[in-house]
C-alpha cells in the first residue's frame, strides 16, 4: 500500500466516522507529524489515480504526421474538457473545509483569547 493511499483510507474513514474532512487532515497531520497541506496533496493525487487520471505513456514517434497533430489536439481538449468536472469538485471540497476550518476558528476564538489573555496577565 502506497503513503498516499494510507492518507486516502485513513481520511475516508475518519469523515465516514462522521469527523469534517478538513479536520480529519489536521487530525492526521498532527498525529503523524505531517504537513497538513502534504496529506491533502497525497489525498488528492490517490483519489485522482482511483478515478481514472491520465496515466498512459506518452507515444515515441519518429515523425509527426498531420493527422497525428490533429489527434493530439483533440486528445488535450478532450482532457482539458474532463479534468474541468474534477477541478470544480475539488475546489468544493477545499470550500467546504474551509467553511468547517472557518467555523472551528470561530468556535474557539473566545476561548483561545480568553487563554492568551489571561497568560498575558500572568507576566505582568
Amino acid at each position: 500500500m502506497t503513503k498516499a493511499q494510507e492518507v486516502y483510507d485513513e481520511i475516508n474513514r475518519r469523515v465516514a466516522a462522521g469527523v469534517d474532512k478538513a479536520d480529519a487532515f489536521r487530525q492526521y497531520a498532527e498525529e503523524t507529524g505531517r504537513p497538513f497541506d502534504s496529506l491533502r496533496g497525497s489525498y488528492y493525487s490517490h483519489k485522482k489515480k482511483i478515478e481514472g487520471g491520465e496515466t498512459k505513456p506518452r507515444t515515441k514517434r519518429r515523425e509527426t504526421t498531420p493527422d497525428d497533430a490533429l489527434a493530439d489536439a483533440r486528445a488535450a481538449l478532450e482532457r482539458a474538457v474532463e479534468n474541468i468536472d474534477r477541478e470544480v469538485e475539488v475546489a468544493d471540497e477545499r470550500a467546504t473545509e474551509a467553511v468547517a476550518e472557518a467555523k472551528a476558528l470561530k468556535a474557539s476564538a473566545a476561548e483561545r483569547k480568553k487563554a492568551i489573555t489571561e497568560r498575558l496577565e500572568a507576566l505582568k
